[in-house]
């Protein structure tokens, strides 16, 4: 079969896993001859891709990690060899946990075999365990939002491909997880305990970085769509959050100039909807209040 036909490749030079020291040949996927056709770029920053004729629909993402098919340790390929000692043994001595922490929901993965979707959302959990060993040069917050947000779109997919197995679920649980962690990357970065490496690729996605606002926004996005919603007080309190955020990546005069037209475009769109929602929660809110003022057996159920 020659390249035209096939849709990855396994790289000549093998990779050594830094923990067990495991070879493999890593897959990636090969470009041109119209593997992927671009779509629509969604709110999330993801590009969508088309299926093709020849080769249906095309997961990119699943292979941006790599992952050492005998321990699972996982990490993004220019990280994959930067573990110091310590780390090292504790990703060593962690290996079988992280091989449980799998088993319920993917309990026969083959890294040996071209991936798959299940192949592709696995190397993101794995990955997600492993950035916690690495020092803060390598932005391991950061990353383990990216790869936490990554996951959750291979969970959509997944859920689109088999709709009765409810990795819905799944994909909720890595968007709290990506909104915690990109959050938490930003307060990181202006506290100086993870400032971003210059050199840093924030894609989202792998089609285009976008930079530092890029993770702005996508943290206020996060929190606009996957905080908390049971209560209104907490609900409108972390989307005003969000909404000051957002009006931070589009900003004012000639500084949003050499930001992507996109990225300011949906900006500006959801900070827009926001600001309705926020005013609904308020207006709620009030005949919430006069409701109770005008009831003097209010709340005394709850006290009691």
């Amino acid at each position: 079969m020659n390249d035209t036909q096939k849709l990855t490749f396994n790289e000549r030079k093998q990779t050594n896993c830094p923990v067990c020291q495991g070879k493999f040949y890593r897959e990636d996927l090969l470009s041109g001859g119209g593997r992927l056709i671009a779509g629509e770029l969604t709110a999330e920053l993801r590009r969508v891709y088309e299926p093709s004729k020849k080769y249906g629909e095309v997961h990119p993402l699943v292979y941006s990690i790599s992952v050492c098919p005998v321990c699972y340790y996982s990490a993004l390929p220019a990280d994959f060899s930067n573990l110091s000692e310590s780390a090292i043994h504790k990703a060593d001595t962690a290996s079988d946990a992280r091989r449980r922490s799998i088993s319920l929901l993917f309990p026969s993965l083959d890294y040996h075999a071209p991936r798959t979707l299940r192949e592709g959302l696995a190397s993101y959990f794995f990955a997600m365990q492993c950035y916690e060993l690495f020092d803060r040069k390598a932005n391991p917050t950061f990353k383990a939002g990216l790869c936490a947000l990554r996951g959750a779109w291979l969970a959509g997919d997944l859920q689109k491909q088999e709709p009765d197995q409810n990795w819905g679920a799944l994909a909720t649980l890595f968007y709290r997880k990506a909104r915690f962690y990109y959050r938490e990357s930003l307060e990181r970065e202006s506290g100086g305990q993870e400032p971003f490496e210059p050199n840093l690729a924030f894609g989202p996605d792998l089609d285009k970085n976008y930079g530092y606002h890029g993770v702005i926004y996508l943290s206020a996005y996060l929190d606009y769509r996957h905080g908390p919603r049971s209560d209104a007080a907490a609900r409108v309190a972390s989307i005003e959050y969000a909404r000051r955020m957002m009006a931070k990546v589009f900003g004012m005069g000639k500084t949003s100039k050499n930001r992507p037209s996109a990225l300011l475009d949906k900006a500006k769109e959801i900070y827009e909807a926001i600001g309705v929602e926020v005013e609904k929660l308020q207006g709620i809110a009030a005949v919430e209040s006069v409701a109770a003022a005008a009831d003097p057996t209010a709340g005394i159920d709850g006290a009691l």
